[in-house]
């Protein structure tokens, strides 16, 4: 039998396919060779914002698992660091770092919204 955590986020399946296609594009960004740099630190603002972005729409869609969805976008981040090295980019803390801020600030936005849309919609009712 599936865990109430598995059920809970599969009954979402927007928040789901969403933070698929931006675990691929987040792939693909960070797993490819770049040739041209931005502002020295830009980097990390780019990180921080991609997670925090694949971390919001699982946690808006099963807050009571934000928690678990940080720490999955986070594991995500540092398991991308441990390949880049492989494909000619390199792995640097920093970027975890940013992966891991960027992910619980994702996650909570997401769970904050939840709750928020919850209230609201108590309200209004």
């Amino acid at each position: 039998m599936p865990s109430k955590t598995f059920v809970s986020i599969m009954k979402h399946p927007i928040s789901i396919a969403l933070s698929l296609i931006l675990a691929v594009v987040i792939s693909l960004l960070t797993l490819t060779p770049i040739s041209v740099q931005g502002a020295p630190g830009s980097d990390k603002l780019y990180h921080l914002l991609a997670f925090g972005a694949l971390a919001f729409p699982l946690a808006f869609g099963s807050p009571r698992n934000a928690v678990w969805v940080a720490l999955l976008a986070i594991g995500y981040g540092a398991l991308i660091e441990v390949i880049q090295p492989y494909v000619g980019r390199s792995a640097e803390w920093g970027d975890l770092l940013a992966d891991a801020i960027g992910a619980c600030l994702g996650a909570l936005a997401g769970w904050s919204a939840a709750r928020l849309t919850t209230f609201v919609r108590k309200a209004i009712s």
